[in-house]
């Protein structure tokens, strides 16, 4: 019997590029910052490769530097001057080319208009399939705080989509247009 030989930190680093980046998507609504966040993530955390515990779960701390990441940025950015009145954002915006993608452009309005505790949440346990206990630990609260925010986020989109909320679930339809929303498309 061979024993299975789990990669070495660093090489495992590589392997969570693709779901840190959907995270970051999620997140940040946007290619580039998300590419930011990502890059800023991964040298934290080959800074910090030391400090990480081997047989651990590297995704959940790789994530945890992400969101760490992210909230920083934001308190960062709030310090800058914003497009308070849209005109900046309106005059760059492009409407979708095809009625195709409509639906999904819907989706990810609505999942961008959700407060960010509550889309985090939504991602970490629809998109990334993370546990319960886990997102708790990533987001650094609760399990039963990530429940109710999985479940608002939820309730809220089934609102916006006009949808009942039992369409707004787990199945693999939700999956892939969460995979699809923050994994760019």
């Amino acid at each position: 019997m061979t024993e299975q030989k789990t990669p070495a930190p660093r090489d495992e680093l590589l392997v969570h590029i693709p779901s840190l980046r959907a995270f970051a998507v999620s997140l940040s609504g946007q290619m580039d910052r998300a590419d930011d966040l990502v890059q800023e993530t991964l040298v934290k955390a080959w800074r910090n490769l030391a400090s990480y515990t081997e047989g651990t779960n590297m995704r959940a701390w790789l994530f945890t530097i992400l969101r760490n990441v992210y909230i920083s940025d934001i308190r960062r950015r709030r310090r800058e001057v914003q497009d308070t009145d849209g005109m900046f954002a309106e005059s760059v915006a492009v409407a979708p080319q095809q009625n195709g993608h409509m639906d999904l452009v819907d989706f990810r309005k609505a999942l961008a208009d959700l407060p960010d505790e509550q889309r985090e949440a939504l991602v970490l346990i629809g998109a990334a399939e993370f546990s319960y206990e886990e997102a708790a630990e990533i987001s650094g609260c609760a399990v039963g705080t990530v429940k109710s925010r999985v479940n608002r986020a939820r309730n809220a989109l089934a609102r916006r989509l006009n949808l009942d909320v039992g369409e707004i679930g787990l199945d693999p339809e939700l999956r892939a247009a969460l995979g699809a929303t923050v994994g760019g498309g």
